[in-house]
């Protein structure tokens, strides 16, 4: 493997609000990837410090997404490791004690300011034209003036005091981005509750946890220069392995209008994916391709390819466009490349969601699908489409229905001497396989009726499996056998409305 280096450690920490998002997997997937290919260490942490927010449900259902999209991790929850634990509402006796020696150390002091107050001297910051962050009220109070405030009952948070000086660092997707101390004022790590803020949590975490790289969205760029100056007073007291890591940032993913994809947006939603049959493979090649590529001229590869292949260094920094009819295409090429197992295997929850199979189907049903299969595969973009495509199969004789439109269209009039030449052709038939069906039901409509093949078709196939669009109709015969298949002809001829 190129590029290997056991020593790398990355880490994805996602705070459980909410569905999980398909911007969020695309992070994952980076973090994945490049802990794969180097041979180090993906560390899955969970950042589930608001209690307002936060619920045991989404963090299930994060773990239950990695899980779904075969992106293993080498410590964090349900794994364990030497730095458990792995979510943060179970550390916050480390928070406090950091905190508590970054105040100690002169790293962070207590800022009394009121939120009106704060509001106040930003707008008049505005107006005059100056940078509107924290402007250090309380940086340097007399014992008085603390005094004061502490007969006032303030309650103060905890500020994290940013050095006097430019910070620079070598983005790894970016290259090298400077910040100056007038855009990056003093920072909040402690509420007033005593509450830790993402602000402190995440640094302290990656200084303990050893992370080396970063590789995160381009949102959290401006928050990097004020955590690359805490991992400096976190290595100066003593915290971690002393060592900064090294940032990348990601490129937003942009949906509908241009706009920033956002976890509100309904295509942002992995639920909404896997619950149309998107597949694992299909999703994270495309999702891979926002921001990446393996090579200027193929969008089609494997993960073990995305792992052999994966350098941050080419990831572009230029916002990556969520265009859902590729990721369709993509998907549908996964598909196709499913061998039969397997793909009939992902299937049975499609058709146990509208109960045409029961929860365990029987060898009898099992056998049935594995003979449609063959017919679905290269026809087939997300998995739920099997419910269209062959549900007329597995449907029990009293519920089997014709979709009305394509009834309108297809079984008029004009449709009873099809449906009365073709239940007379294949009464008679004894090989009821597709080869005699098709030669059969040739000969007495296109020979017989002079009809044509389109015309002659249509109708039969709308009869028999409800549908215009259907598996080969033939094929479709045999699997329903001549009982369904005659008594599905002799419905829809009783339904024919008159001439």
């Amino acid at each position: 493997m190129a590029n290997t280096d056991p020593d790398v450690r990355v880490r994805f920490c996602p705070s459980p609000t909410g569905n999980p998002h398909v911007g969020m997997v695309r992070t994952a997937l980076f973090n994945w990837a490049y802990a794969r290919h180097t041979g180090g260490k993906l560390v899955f942490r969970i950042e589930d410090t608001d209690s307002a927010r936060d619920s045991e449900e989404s963090y299930h259902q994060l773990l239950d997404a990695m899980s779904w999209l075969g992106l293993d991790w080498d410590e964090g929850p349900e794994v364990g490791g030497p730095h458990a634990p792995y979510r943060q509402s179970q550390r916050m006796d480390i928070y406090a004690d950091v905190a508590e020696r970054l105040h100690e150390a002169g790293h962070a002091y207590h800022c009394y300011c009121s939120t009106e107050e704060l509001d106040a001297r930003r707008e008049a910051a505005r107006a005059a034209g100056k940078p509107s962050g924290y402007d250090g009220h309380c940086r340097d109070l007399s014992e008085d003036q603390v005094a004061v405030y502490k007969l006032e009952k303030r309650e103060p948070i905890l500020r994290f005091r940013m050095p006097d000086r430019t910070i620079s660092f070598d983005d790894l997707v970016r290259g090298t981005l400077t910040f100056e101390p007038e855009n990056v004022p003093d920072y909040g790590i402690v509420r007033a509750n005593g509450a830790p803020l993402y602000t402190l949590v995440n640094p302290v975490d990656d200084a303990l946890m050893g992370i080396t790289h970063v590789l995160r969205g381009e949102d959290l760029l401006s928050s990097t220069p004020r955590q690359i100056a805490l991992y400096e007073a976190l290595a100066e007291i003593g915290v971690g392995a002393g060592t900064t890591p090294h940032f990348g940032h990601l490129p937003y993913v942009m949906g509908e209008g241009n706009k920033k994809l956002s976890k509100r947006d309904p295509q942002a939603s992995l639920n909404m994916y896997r619950e149309a049959g998107f597949i694992r493979e299909g999703l994270l090649n495309y999702l891979s391709l926002l921001g990446w590529s393996l090579t200027d001229d193929r969008d089609l590869f494997d993960m073990d390819e995305l792992v052999a292949a994966f350098d941050i260094a080419k990831v572009n920094s230029n916002p990556a466009r969520f265009d859902l009819k590729k990721c369709e295409a993509i998907n549908a090429e996964h598909v196709r490349r499913l061998a039969p197992e397997d793909f009939v295997k992902r299937l049975v929850p499609f058709l146990q969601a509208p109960g045409l199979l029961p929860a365990e189907p029987s060898a009898e049903q099992l056998d049935l699908l594995a003979k449609v299969a063959p017919l679905t595969q290269e026809r087939m973009v997300v998995l739920s489409e099997i419910v269209n495509m062959a549900g007329f199969l597995f449907v029990a004789p009293e519920d089997f229905t014709v979709d009305p439109a394509d009834a309108a269209k297809a079984l008029t009039a004009d449709a009873r001497p099809v449906l009365e030449a073709s239940v007379k052709a294949l009464e008679e038939l004894e090989d009821f396989t597709p080869e005699p069906i098709q030669a059969a039901l040739r000969e007495a409509l296109v020979d017989g009726l002079g009809i044509k093949p389109k015309f002659a078709f249509t109708p039969l196939r709308v009869a028999v499996t409800g549908r215009r669009v259907s598996p080969p109709l033939f094929e479709s015969m045999e699997l329903l056998g001549r009982p369904e298949t005659l008594r599905r002809l002799r419905s829809a001829l009783d339904a024919l409305p008159a001439a």
